[in-house]
């Protein structure tokens, strides 16, 4: 392939995978949820890092969805040693003291159903995340229930999904979501487990890679993650210490800046985690995934992602249509689509 012709196929493979990103911020109204704070945690020895008492945001469901519960556990990264935990105590990541004490409710939050058409009338609950560790507390709700989570918040999802089941009626409906919280055990370009590294200070925290967790939940899961997902590309693929004399710089600021090598090995890096959830579509009957190839992190969170008309599709079909209110009464996760990639390198199984 002469040089023109190599050019012309990096362009657009680069405008293939950018098709995902939203073109405009979907208007919609604010919804701000004011912050309470658990004033009887002290009993279970539940605290945020500084000693704080921990908090949640309830925005209370009504008409048929009155019975409902949503849960989404907040994300923020972790602290893996007293040192990086110390500092994290004084900031909002540690300490509710500092959180914002009003949080704006979109997305999978939004309480508007031409916005969040499933679980608009749903109590919605955001928990705060401040202990640095992925939640390693509890929680007790009762009737049909999802609960969810982003990033750190995600990760959490994998590590307290049959715990979370285990607490409620032997015949309440639960199913567990993870947004962008499949972190890879992968190596970097350096050829370094420096993730690995990192989560080998948090195994006392009870926290590890989601995909040695996955194989062993029982209850019903779905996995919503993007095989480029900003957060790995930058800190697992390649973190600072992989590329000290700044290579990826440009390629990280803006994926159209990638040469053909960089973008070799981040559509490798794509195939590994393809590769990686395999086992989950050929063994989970109750399960089911969305995963794209958006430049992205956390996308229930955001209008844009979550229902717009430029959000996110694989086979035509958008995330939140496969996560059906249907699967939270007693159904499945919804199945009926075949293991392969669209002409966008995005993967959606069944």
């Amino acid at each position: 392939m002469n040089a023109n012709a190599m050019a012309a196929a990096l362009s657009l493979l680069i405008l293939i995978l950018l098709t995902c990103a939203p073109r405009r911020i979907y208007s919609q109204e604010r919804r701000l949820v004011k912050m309470t704070l658990v004033r009887n945690a002290s009993s279970t020895g539940a605290y945020c890092l500084d000693g704080s008492l921990p908090a949640y945001h309830l925005d209370r469901g009504f008409g048929a969805g009155a019975g409902n519960w949503l849960l989404q556990f907040e994300g923020g990264g972790w602290c893996n040693d007293v040192k990086s935990c110390l500092e994290r105590a004084a900031t909002r990541r540690g300490s509710t003291r500092y959180m914002s004490k009003i949080e704006v409710f979109s997305g999978i939050l939004s309480n508007n159903a031409s916005l969040n058409p499933d679980f608009y009338n749903w109590n919605r609950v955001k928990l705060r995340y401040c202990d640095g560790a992925s939640f390693a507390g509890n929680a007790k709700f009762q009737n049909g229930a999802l609960l969810s989570g982003c990033s750190a918040g995600g990760l959490a999802t994998f590590l307290h999904c049959d715990n979370f089941t285990s607490y409620l009626p032997k015949n309440a409906s639960v199913k567990c979501l993870s947004d962008a919280g499949f972190f890879l055990d992968a190596r970097d370009i350096s050829l370094n487990h420096t993730m690995r590294y990192f989560y080998n200070s948090l195994v006392i925290l009870q926290c590890f890679f989601p995909q040695y967790a996955l194989p062993y939940i029982k209850t019903p899961f779905f996995i919503l993650n993007s095989a480029y997902d900003v957060y790995q590309f930058h800190h697992i693929l390649v973190p600072p210490a992989a590329d000290p004399h700044g290579h990826w710089y440009h390629c990280k600021l803006n994926p159209s800046a990638c040469n053909e090598v960089q973008i070799n090995t981040l559509q490798g890096f794509r195939r590994y985690m393809l590769e990686t959830l395999r086992p989950f579509f050929v063994n989970s009957t109750r399960g089911g995934m969305f995963i794209n190839s958006c430049f992205a992190h956390c996308q229930s969170e955001s209008q844009d992602t979550w229902f717009a008309p430029d959000s996110p599709r694989v086979n035509n079909k958008r995330f939140w249509t496969i996560i059906q209110v249907r699967s939270i009464e007693g159904y499945s996760f919804n199945r009926g689509f075949h293991f392969s990639n669209d002409a966008a390198g995005n993967f959606l199984e069944n």
